[in-house]
């Protein structure tokens, strides 16, 4: 477990935690002999969805949950929809339905993967990690690369423009509703869309070209970078494939070895437990089976792209084996190389669309289904950018909502994420007498590795305690108010 720190640490504090969505600090304590003592990762926001929707129908919940975020709405729009779909019996979606709301999610994975690799990522893979910051943001990678940076402009338009077709908006739309979805698209605008798919497939595959060969070239570095062996969880179809609106849930031990496959979604129960600690309020899950010591595990791109047997499109299947070979088939375990895996899932995404976006139901006219009222309760889990997601709603006789659970991706994540800034924290910053900024920004490209939604991932009810402080120049605190959590 963690050690006790004594008196005359050092602390080390990086706050904010930059090019990141939310807000985070890191704490670093040094011993007197320059050894790191602890590292933790801080998510310092509060989210009280899962009691402030309690009461609330059903029925409101895509809409209302997907508040949640502004990065990756449409992952807990479709999950909380996915989950309201079993109260209605609506489970099994009309195909017009279920190919908008795939088109949706694809849209917005495009969008989110460009967002990251291009305007938060890159300008450490192509400036260097302590290269100035001046230089280092996404103002310097439009100046220097003025057309990367117009390339990743344009496909996060494209994946925006898919989602306000089918959810009605660019952010916290309305498309999805109880048992299908509220539209289906006129021809004009599938062709709209489907007008620049041949200059997206081009540039995903560029993208991809830039992740892999920085990989590659870098290997050495990346391969000791805040790396570890770890579980990995991720929805896969019956057949094997990666699938990330729906699937199986398996867990993959390090050598690849099939922990669980999990066929029903509503017992996720039965598979996910959560572990809290004091110091964040982000929650701690891990496979319940293994229990917390050996349990934990990693989602996201690297876990989709380890856990599948294949991916069903040509090139990101190429991709997707030679990306295996790093490891001789095995999983790959480089946290660095999320940013590879995630530009194949990039590409993966760009065929998918092209593939659907040529099938008519698209504009089809049987948007709902509606079966029997079966049940009270019902499950969603889907493959959010950033990881498996896990919506589970109860609902009353008067189809209010009582309770309310919510597993978001970075909070799976949080384990591994402790991890790595703990191991480039002991790689950086042992026995160094100067902390350097570039040291610190290393720190937090370990944790820009994995994309985390900071503000989707936390979780609290009540008030926010609240301290402040009045201080004069010299340190002393000339007057102090507090609010306590409950207040």
């Amino acid at each position: 477990m963690n050690p006790v720190l004594q008196t005359d640490t050092e602390r080390i504090v990086i706050e904010p935690v930059t090019r990141v969505e939310g807000h985070g600090k890191v704490t670093i304590h040094r011993d007197a002999e320059g050894r790191v003592a602890q590292a933790r990762l801080h998510i310092v926001e509060f989210r009280g969805f899962e009691r402030f929707i309690q009461g609330r129908p059903y029925w409101e919940m895509p809409v209302a949950v997907q508040r949640l975020c502004g990065i990756c709405p449409v992952s807990h729009h479709l999950c909380a929809a996915k989950a309201v779909d079993l109260l209605v019996g609506g489970e099994s979606l009309t195909p017009t339905a279920e190919k908008i709301r795939r088109l949706m999610h694809y849209g917005q994975f495009f969008q989110s993967h460009a967002l990251h690799f291009f305007h938060l990522a890159s300008p450490d893979l192509l400036f260097g990690f302590d290269a100035d910051p001046v230089d280092r943001n996404v103002l310097g990678v439009a100046a220097a690369h003025p057309e990367l940076a117009r390339q990743g402009i344009l496909m996060r338009k494209w994946g925006q423009e898919i989602i306000q077709a089918t959810a009605g908006k660019k952010v916290h739309g309305t498309g999805a509703i109880p048992g299908g979805v509220n539209r289906s698209l006129t021809r004009e605008e599938r062709d709209t869309l489907r007008a620049p798919v041949s200059h997206m497939l081009t540039w995903a595959r560029e993208a991809l070209e830039l992740a892999r060969g920085y990989t590659l070239e870098n290997l050495p570095d990346v391969g000791h970078f805040g790396d570890f062996e770890s579980n990995y969880l991720a929805l896969v179809r019956a057949d094997g494939a990666m699938d990330i609106y729906d699937g199986e849930l398996r867990a993959i031990d390090p050598r690849g070895e099939i922990l669980l496959q999990e066929p029903d979604s509503q017992r996720y129960l039965d598979v996910i437990a959560e572990e809290v600690r004091p110091w964040s309020y982000m929650k701690f899950p891990y496979l319940k089976p293994l229990g917390p010591e050996e349990g934990w595990y990693r989602v996201g791109p690297l876990a989709r792209v380890n856990a599948c047997d294949f991916i069903d499109t040509p090139e990101a299947e190429e991709a997707r084996q030679e990306f295996k070979g790093l490891a001789g088939g095995g999983p790959v375990h480089h946290t660095m190389a999320y940013h590879w895996a995630r530009m194949i899932e990039l590409l993966h995404c760009a065929e998918v669309i092209q593939r659907l976006l040529d099938d008519d139901d698209l504009l089809g006219a049987e948007l709902r289904t509606e079966g029997p009222r079966r049940r009270r309760e019902g499950v969603g889990i889907l493959e959010a950018p950033r990881g498996t997601l896990f919506h589970h709603y109860r609902v009353g006789d008067d189809d209010l909502v009582t309770r309310c659970n919510l597993i978001v991706s970075t909070t799976s994540n949080n384990e591994g994420m402790n991890r790595s800034v703990t191991q480039v924290a002991k790689q950086r910053m042992e026995g160094v007498d100067r902390i350097t900024e570039g040291m610190m920004n290393e720190v937090e490209v370990a944790i820009r590795a994995y994309d985390p939604c900071l503000s989707c991932a936390t979780h609290a009810l009540g008030q926010m305690p609240l301290i402040v402080e009045l201080v004069d120049e010299g340190g002393d605190v000339l007057d102090r108010r507090a609010r306590s959590g409950g207040s």
